[in-house]
């Protein structure tokens, strides 16, 4: 009779035991992709900062060499 409950109680803690190590890996993973997402969002807005200026700064060089040309042709 003890053997029994005792075999049963050590099956219960290790399923129990298995239990808590996925969940600890899966709240690992959750967290990595939480920050990796947030590192994603991060390098978006560096990466469209740096593209808008690069952008912005070559229309502005399209528009004086227009501006150049206009007025060397008056």
């Amino acid at each position: 009779m003890w053997g029994v409950a005792v075999r049963a109680e050590v099956v219960v803690d290790l399923c129990l035991t298995l239990q808590e190590a996925l969940a600890s890996e899966l709240a690992a993973r959750m967290t990595a992709m939480n920050n990796a997402t947030d590192n994603a969002s991060e390098l978006k807005k560096v990466l469209t900062v740096k593209y808008n200026k690069q952008r912005q700064s070559k229309i502005t060089q399209e528009i004086s060499e227009i501006v150049a040309g206009a007025n060397a042709t008056s």
